[in-house]
């Protein structure tokens, strides 16, 4: 239940919401050359009539940076040198301090930087005219011993230096990294060059998803891949992609969901499967929302919603500790404890507690002037269930910050779900809420092939008047028929774990390359 009312956390991003940094860098097209594109090149030139390879096939390194730093930070003291101690590293030049004959310079590689001090005069020819004709931004390669400066400084004394790959755009500046969003979204390598923080969001979430594929593979859970072109779209209420297979002339659906084609694999005997990829919803951006995002959904037999409850709060407390070494984390400035046992709230409860009005025993007309005052767009009375969960939308989601369990939801919005076992009208549901934002759902799966037919059924004659309603899908109900056990089943937008996990407000900031329109 993503909340598109909060204004904090769910403002739409635009070119009028964009800050602009005048002093970020203009980015050009190749050849487009500036004054200071225009040096590098003539730079390459001059390289290349020097019979200098700028950009040669590969460099031989026997160390990347950090293990450097891991071992020689603490045992040098200021001024020790270790002139046996030879190392080549490589990486790109992002300072350089001329000193009249000797410079120093930095350079960074994926795990870290290190200080290089270099005199021409103990070069070779050529590697001294490769320095000579270097700038910012350039990949260079470094052969030196170890040393600490007088001031403490653990540095690289090179013996050899050769540039391996020439750079012909200038860098953002080095202290303040890319203010400019609209210029860190599009040109994320320049990001990722300035911003240590942000290569860090970046290994975070790589950390995310490798520990929940471990987690799960150790409790005994299958991987599996599903279509992700799709000739009947379902699993959730989206609105898809759509593309032409031209060999087979047909239609065919990016899919918004694996939760169909998962169930027919418990159908078929896997008992725990799961499923990570990427799901694609053709709908609008906002700072919760991309049209392309990863999920994480898996299925269990013979469990149901309470069990997977336990399961959630204990896999995101597990990452939460992993990551950030603690369940309790920061984000935007308040804390938030994922430490099991998280709180369990029904929707009709929350609505009576946030909203002040009883949505089963209240009149339609009473929730609809209720579903109004919290911001709701709709035009007239609708069903009762519809507009509770307007209502929930506006008025308890934005208010709950510390994780949730939204329970039992109306049937009529979850068609793949099976009936409370103990209230009519309900259905065994939970969506688990945090920093007033959904970050999943889970339901007791629907396998009763009647009711389950009833249900598409009667979503196909919504398709009507809501293009979001859930297609009929005859192979997926002759998959029911054939009898799926018990189960209990969990989705959950990776995106927004770690947005909360990394302390980002918004899903472009922990994704690569988000979708953007053209310029």
């Amino acid at each position: 239940m993503s909340n598109p009312k909060n204004p904090e956390f769910q403002k739409a991003i635009t070119p009028e919401t964009v800050q602009k940094d005048g002093g970020a860098p203009h980015v050009t097209g190749p050849g487009d050359d500036n004054p200071l594109r225009a040096e590098k090149r003539r730079k390459l030139h001059e390289l290349r009539a020097a019979g200098i390879d700028p950009y040669p096939h590969s460099f031989e390194c026997t160390s990347s940076i950090q293990p450097l730093i891991a071992k020689y930070a603490s045992e040098l003291q200021a001024g020790d040198v270790r002139e046996s101690d030879r190392y080549t590293v490589a990486g790109r030049l992002m300072t350089k301090r001329p000193m009249g004959k000797a410079a120093f310079f930095n350079i960074q590689d994926q795990s870290g930087s290190i200080q290089v001090y270099i005199r021409g005069e103990e070069l070779a020819a050529e590697d001294a005219k490769a320095f000579d004709l270097i700038d910012l931004g350039d990949i260079v390669g470094i052969d030196g011993f170890i040393f600490k400066t007088k001031k403490g400084e653990l540095s690289l004394h090179a013996k050899g230096f050769k540039i391996l790959t020439k750079s012909l755009e200038p860098l953002p500046e080095k202290y303040h990294g890319i203010q400019d969003v609209e210029i860190k979204y599009r040109h994320r390598h320049l990001d990722l060059i300035s911003d240590q923080d942000s290569r860090e969001v970046f290994i975070k979430r790589s950390k995310i998803i490798s520990e929940t594929r471990r987690w799960l593979n150790d409790r005994g859970f299958l991987e599996v891949e599903t279509p992700v072109l799709q000739p009947i779209y379902g699993g959730a209420a989206a609105y898809p992609f759509s593309t032409h297979h031209r060999a087979l002339d047909m239609k065919l659906f990016l899919k918004i969901s694996p939760e169909l084609y998962l169930k027919r694999l418990i159908v078929g005997g896997f008992e725990k499967v799961y499923e990570i990829g990427k799901n694609f919803r053709n709908e609008g951006i906002d700072r919760t929302h991309n049209p392309e995002f990863t999920m994480l959904e898996w299925y269990e037999a013979y469990t149901d919603y309470n069990d997977q409850m336990k399961r959630f709060e204990e896999l995101i407390a597990h990452l939460a500790k992993t990551v950030t070494g603690s369940t309790t984390v920061t984000y935007q400035g308040k804390e938030i404890n994922f430490a099991p046992p998280w709180r369990r709230l029904t929707v009709y409860d929350g609505i009576r507690e946030y909203a002040g009005i009883d949505p089963e025993t209240a009149s339609l007309e009473d929730l609809f002037k209720k579903a109004k005052e919290f911001g709701s767009d709709l035009k007239t009375p609708t069903t009762r269930a519809e507009m509770a969960m307007e209502i929930f939308d506006g008025a308890v989601e934005p208010a709950l910050w510390q994780p949730t369990f939204v329970m039992d939801h109306p049937v009529e919005i979850s068609p793949l779900t099976k009936k409370h076992r103990s209230k009519p009208g309900l259905v065994e549901r939970f969506e688990p809420v945090c920093a007033f934002m959904e970050i999943g759902n889970s339901y007791t799966e629907l396998n009763d092939p009647e009711d389950q037919l009833a249900r598409l059924q009667e979503q196909e004659k919504q398709r009507m008047i809501d293009e979001e309603a859930q297609p009929m899908d005859e192979d997926f109900l002759l998959a029911i028929d054939t009898g799926m056990p018990p189960t209990g089943g969990v989705g959950i937008g990776l995106e927004r774990i770690v947005m909360l996990l990394t302390d980002r407000p918004s899903i472009r900031d922990i994704l690569l390359f988000p979708t953007m329109k053209r310029q």
